[in-house]
């Protein structure tokens, strides 16, 4: 396809699935807030249990990793809306390829979850005095871990068929990969089963790397940034097979 068209047709679509995400900013925003309220008041449970340093710390790494999954929604939602609103017959119809689909749906909703992952991190600088010696590292597991949340969020968009389906998904999914990931409880207080089960869960790698940036440890936050780009790539791998079916055309979902 010709370069100038292509990025003809994606500047349009990049705009125009800003224009619906902003168009319902509810759900933005509630992502935005709601994980500060929630760091504040957990904060000092972290604290008492682990001190000033480690505990501050697991406030914002917990809070960001269980916050950015129940972001989900935003990913999945993106697909979705254009499949209930009866548009995505229209998208068929046009020239669009479902790579140009996936990247068009992806670059606004990686806008908003690099804001969100930004905005927990900077409240805890400013407000809770979070150490942040090493931030390209720490940029490099965000962009790692967004990618992750794009593919997941997409997989779930061409799969589910209503936004029940997807609210449980990622209600459930979000909660359970946090929690087993070690995110909002120390692996170390876990039943000894859940640290065999952990490294199933992006969740438990985000955190992991989170926390090797924060800590300087390049060769752990490495692993875990290979290891979030390995299932991104596996879930848009997945995304784009079900988009496109047996032609490089957008088929019926």
């Amino acid at each position: 396809m010709p370069p100038r068209e292509s990025a003809t047709r994606l500047g349009a679509l990049v705009r125009h699935n800003a224009m619906l995400m902003l168009g319902e900013p509810g759900p933005l925003l509630s992502r935005m807030i709601l994980p500060l309220a929630f760091m504040t008041l957990l904060r000092p449970l972290y604290l008492a249990a682990q001190g000033r340093t480690a505990g501050t710390q697991q406030a914002v790494v917990g809070t960001l990793v269980t916050f950015s999954l129940l972001a989900l929604s935003i990913a999945g939602s993106a697909i979705l809306a254009e499949r209930i609103g009866r548009t995505w017959d229209r998208l068929r119809s046009t020239p669009l390829h479902p790579v140009e689909m996936l990247v068009g749906k992806a670059l606004p909703v990686l806008a908003a979850l690099l804001a969100q992952q930004l905005l927990i991190i900077g409240f805890g600088v400013c407000v809770f005095g979070l150490s942040v010696p090493h931030p390209f590292l720490l940029a490099g597991v965000l962009l790692s871990w967004s990618g992750t949340l794009l593919g997941l969020g997409t997989l779930l968009g061409v799969l589910v068929r209503s936004m029940g389906e997807l609210s449980a998904a990622y209600d459930l999914g979000g909660m359970l990969l946090s929690s087993v990931g070690g995110a909002l409880v120390p692996l170390g207080v876990l039943p000894a089963w859940v640290a065999h089960v952990a490294p199933a869960s992006p969740g438990y790698w985000a955190a992991r790397g989170l926390r090797a940036a924060l800590d300087g440890d390049a060769h752990t936050a490495a692993t875990a940034c290979a290891t979030l780009l390995g299932v991104a790539l596996l879930c848009g791998a997945l995304a784009s097979v079900r988009l496109r079916g047996h032609s490089s055309r957008l088929v019926a979902l």
